[in-house]
């Protein structure tokens, strides 16, 4: 039996010279963080046993995905209350202790009746999706905003979370006060180990009226605040969020630089680490650039960035603020050929350029699909869920939609 340990420091080399004098096969030693960022890389040398330690930067969403196309059992080892919690999350066994001896790891895993089966696919009715842009501005935080309210309406709960840690919106573009608790009590919470479907309806705020509302985890409100979503923190909420909601759109922050570790070798908190640990536990990454020769200029260069950090994470491609004015004939057709020749794009959903319908939604600090339901923008939204985000959840809205029609008719004919 081969075996790769992904557990930090001198603990990771002390279990795996035990599990060699078991007679196992140990073909890699690593850190959680190095199996987290490169999964293919560490499993590459091929294992049938995965053995990680439970922190929310090892075990990724996207180290157990790997793991269950690779059919390799996957053990967790951890001593905190949230470690039961997010391999549950992960569909995962319960975990050994961290300090677990080698051949108690061992006879675990020779054991016919070991509770280590193959790691199974990590559930995914509850989908995050991350709504990502480079800098400039190109619209993530409106888009997140109209994503979260068209979801709404196929969805039975959607929540909006803003961890942008550089420039959050939300709170003011929807008119909520951003001294709340918002999604920072969330990551608090995470390390109390007490952040359950009832603390979470208590410190999001709902948007919208009746059953269309959307619950709203505010952001920091003070750039300041930064060192409150650190990446633990941040992934563990996110999980929490996902038995809580059936989507959770999450606004994160433009840079992915990774320099913040080289500058400084101290154990501490890193500003980027939020949106990292969000595009970390994705399921779905909608990418938002301005359509005009600046912006498809910024997101070429930092779309290879985020491949790097996201893996074979979707990337749903979103044109934002589309217009002919700075592009001249054939807009959509330049945008589309640029990307396609650069970055090997080849779908992308364009959102045009609305202004009055979006200086109306700023005006009344609500949706644009509230105040201008029938508007380009809101329309073009509508079009990139049902087509790209989720279109089954979208059909079956539309069908429910007619068949109410249908019935309203009947009713009136009656």
């Amino acid at each position: 039996m081969t075996v790769v340990v992904a557990v930090d420091g001198a603990r990771g080399s002390r279990l795996a010279s035990e599990l060699r004098g078991e007679g196992l096969t140990v073909v890699a030693v690593v850190d959680a963080d190095a199996a987290a960022r490169t999964p293919r890389d560490i499993l590459a040398a091929g294992a049938d046993v995965l053995v990680v330690q439970s922190s929310p930067r090892g075990l990724s969403r996207m180290l157990v995905e790997e793991c269950h196309r690779r059919a390799i059992r996957v053990v967790v080892l951890g001593d905190d209350p949230s470690a039961r919690r997010d391999a549950g999350l992960l569909g995962l066994g319960r975990p050994l202790p961290l300090d677990v001896e080698g051949w108690v790891l061992a006879d675990a895993l020779a054991s016919p009746a070991a509770a280590f089966a193959a790691a199974p696919a990590p559930p995914r009715g509850n989908g995050v999706i991350a709504v990502w842009g480079p800098h400039g501005a190109p619209g993530r935080s409106t888009l997140a905003i109209e994503l979260a309210v068209e979801l709404r309406r196929s969805a039975a709960r959607v929540a909006l979370v803003d961890a942008d840690t550089h420039a959050p919106a939300l709170a003011v573009m929807l008119g909520l006060a951003d001294e709340g608790p918002g999604f920072a009590a969330a990551c608090r919470q995470v390390d109390l180990a007490e952040l359950d479907d009832e603390e979470l309806s208590r410190i999001s705020v709902p948007i919208g009226a009746g059953a269309g509302a959307v619950d709203v985890l505010t952001g920091i409100n003070r750039p300041g605040r930064w060192p409150e979503l650190t990446h633990e923190r941040v992934t563990g909420a996110l999980r929490a969020c996902r038995g809580w909601a059936d989507h959770v759109v999450v606004d994160v922050a433009a840079s992915l630089e990774t320099d913040e570790e080289i500058v400084s070798d101290l154990d501490g908190p890193r500003r980027n680490a939020a949106t990292l640990g969000v595009l970390q536990e994705a399921d779905m990454i909608v990418a938002v650039l301005s359509a005009d020769p600046v912006g498809v200029s910024r997101f070429l260069r930092a779309h290879a960035e985020l491949r790097a950090a996201v893996g074979a994470t979707r990337v749903v491609v979103v044109a934002n603020r589309m217009r002919p004015g700075t592009l001249g004939v054939d807009a959509r057709g330049q945008v589309r050929r640029t990307l396609e020749r650069f970055a090997g794009i080849e779908d992308v959903w364009f959102v045009p350029l609305d202004p009055r319908s979006a200086d109306a939604a700023v005006l009344a600090a609500r949706p644009v699909a509230e105040t201008s339901p029938r508007s380009p923008l809101a329309a073009a939204v509508r079009r990139v869920v049902g087509e790209a985000v989720a279109p089954a959840a979208a059909a079956s809205a539309v069908a429910r939609t007619r068949r109410r029609a249908v019935g309203r008719r009947v009713a009136r004919t009656a």
